[in-house]
């Protein structure tokens, strides 16, 4: 009985040792778990850690190289603006010069054929023979090119002559040409040709366009808005700012006067008034529309194989001389301006923005060299004002927005459009500007001033079959 109490005794000891070894086994798992699970929120914490302080790195790499993209694009943007701001002013101050000359001496007009010839002399023999004017621009633009620097000096030149004699042309060709080409002039000089030359044309473009206009914010705006329309390049906002707020400052240094009309009898909007500039701007969209089809007939014309170059704008210049004559007026010679400041008055000839067109298309459309968009604003003013006595509308009011929406309809370019005109005729009556606008962009369809322009998104739906 002992024995068998021994027995018992001795396995309660060991179950008891057994027990003690399993429970100490156990927490010793535990604890190793406990410091395996510690251990692995210390490692999870110091990997947070490595890479928070990776993408602090980051932000700070980032952020550094954004300011310094900044900076160097803002400096860039400075100096085009100084230096093809200054080149604008000089071309700008001399245009006016030429104007002044040639209006005191109306007997210049005879000599425009022969300045034709001059022209085509300059383009053949020096740089390349091909003349693609501001479409060389755009295209650069796009596909990342540069802009020659001789374009510059050819297209001062050869508009200066066109001025000077008395053809039907404006001056924002050459803006975008000079701007364009001295930017890229520049970007090379500085070797930084390869930083993005898209935005340096652009740049150039802004700068120089300002300068001329005195529209800083509608030439920032236009230099990204009328390459590609729909599909804005935001990369080029800072620079093309700097550039255009420093071109036109550098103008307004060097005397070049910025273009402001004021409107008169402007009225309040209403049912009636809505409807009278949504005919207005319907009637505009048919003439932005008249005017590219004359001005690509023109050059279809004068450009075609069998026309030796010379032949051709000799013969151009001689039909502009006659009409002169025909019309007894020297109203439709160079840009126009004191007629579009006319029209904005209230006065105008019924006639005048069809003569305008069939000048414009004569001048432009064989060799002569200048720009469409002031022959555009001038069509427009004068077209505007003359509906606008038949609407019994406004014929100020009218003239302002037929201008504008006009430049929207050849140029597809709504935004800068309605910057334009907030610039030259300011925020009274911009309802009416902005109802001129956008009917006028979308009944135009698809015809441009610029072959190079292209629309990235349909203005309405083909209809369905």
């Amino acid at each position: 009985m002992k024995d068998h109490e021994k027995n018992d005794a001795v396995k309660e000891e060991k179950n008891k040792e057994e027990k003690d070894s399993a429970e100490k086994q156990e927490k010793r798992k535990t604890g190793k778990e406990l410091r395996g699970c510690v251990q692995d929120e210390i490692d999870y914490f110091k990997d947070e850690m490595s890479h928070a302080k990776g993408r602090a790195a980051e932000r700070v790499v980032t952020m550094g190289s954004g300011l310094r993209s900044f900076a160097e694009w803002a400096a860039f943007g400075v100096l085009v603006g100084l230096i093809a701001g200054f080149v604008a002013s000089v071309f700008g101050l001399l245009l006016g010069e030429i104007t002044s000359y040639r209006m005191a001496h109306p007997q210049m007009i005879l000599g425009l054929p022969f300045a034709g010839l001059a022209i085509v002399f300059l383009y053949h023999h020096f740089g390349e023979s091909g003349d693609r004017g501001t479409n060389l621009v755009l295209n650069s633009v796009r596909e990342g090119g540069e802009v020659p620097w001789y374009v510059a000096v050819r297209i001062f030149l050869a508009t200066a002559v066109t001025h000077l004699f008395g053809g039907s042309a404006g001056r924002e060709g050459a803006a975008l040409q000079l701007g364009g080409s001295i930017s890229s002039t520049l970007a090379k000089i500085l070797h930084r040709e390869d930083k993005n030359p898209t935005i340096t044309v652009m740049c150039g473009m802004s700068a120089a366009f300002a300068a001329l206009f005195g529209t800083p914010l509608a030439s920032t705006v236009f230099a990204m808005e009328v390459v590609n329309v729909g599909k804005m390049y935001y990369p080029a906002l800072v620079p093309c700012s700097f550039a255009a707020l420093v071109g036109s400052m550098v103008a307004g240094y060097m005397g070049v006067e910025s273009e402001v009309f004021d409107m008169f009898a402007v009225p309040g909007l209403s049912a009636v008034t809505f409807v009278k500039v949504l005919i207005l701007a319907a009637g505009c969209a048919l003439v932005s529309m008249l005017f590219c089809i004359t001005l690509h007939a023109a050059h279809t014309f004068f450009h075609r194989p069998i026309w030796n170059k010379y032949v051709s704008v000799f013969t151009a210049g001689t039909l502009v001389v006659l009409l002169t004559i025909l019309v007894d007026s020297s109203d439709y010679m160079g840009t126009g301006m004191q007629v579009i400041a006319r029209a904005i008055d209230g006065s105008v000839r019924p006639e005048a923005f069809l003569l305008k067109i069939i000048f414009t298309a004569l001048t432009l459309g064989s060799c002569y060299k200048g720009g469409e968009i002031v022959p555009s604003f001038f069509v427009g003013a004068t077209f505007g004002c003359f509906a606008g006595q038949i609407l019994g509308l406004s014929p100020s009011l009218c003239a302002g927005v037929g201008m504008v929406s006009v430049f929207c309809g050849v140029t597809n370019c709504p935004i800068s459009s309605l910057l334009i005109a907030a610039e030259l005729f300011g925020f009274e009556g911009i309802h009416y500007f902005l109802i001129g606008v956008v009917v006028s962009y979308m009944l135009s369809g698809y015809y441009t001033l610029y072959s190079s322009q292209k629309i990235i998104y349909r203005k309405y739906r083909k209809r369905t079959e």
